[in-house]
């Protein structure tokens, strides 16, 4: 079930992190570290990204995405599966719920993410859920970067 991200789940989503590399990889540049519950929610900017929490049938939060429209799509950001539920398909279930909510309020048909192109896990499990590799338009904003969309 795809719920709105409150402050009440910073707690177990900042424990997903160990270290800053791991922090970096996935939140980008801008996150400060190390980092308070207070400095890590601020650098979420969920007032500006639409933020969500994928939760299990017990209730368990298991999984974390946001998006915004970037492009005239749904720009898919800062995913991420809780590492005790990785490789049991939960980051399709994110990325197919994140779309389908996306493409609700924002009125987009296409979606798009970026991914490190050493993030060989992410990359596959986009491509699995239906992403191609695209030429983006400008610069992309972070060196070793590939853009990739898909059609909703």
């Amino acid at each position: 079930m795809l719920v709105p991200f409150t402050k009440t789940h910073i707690e177990p989503l900042t424990s997903w992190f160990q270290d800053e590399a791991s922090l970096a990889k996935w939140s980008g540049p801008g996150f400060r570290y190390p980092f308070t519950e207070e400095t890590f929610f601020q650098d979420l900017n969920t007032e500006k990204l639409a933020s969500f929490c994928l939760l299990c049938e017990q209730g368990e939060f298991v999984a974390f995405g946001q998006f915004y429209n970037r492009l005239e799509r749904v720009h898919l950001a800062r995913l991420v599966v809780n590492p005790a539920f990785r490789g049991k398909g939960i980051a399709a279930r994110l990325i197919n719920s994140l779309i389908q909510e996306g493409k609700a309020q924002l009125q987009l048909n296409s979606a798009s993410l970026f991914v490190l192109s050493d993030n060989l896990p992410a990359v596959a499990a986009y491509q699995k859920s239906g992403f191609i590799k695209a030429q983006y338009p400008t610069r992309i904003p972070l060196e070793n970067c590939i853009y990739m969309v898909r059609e909703c």
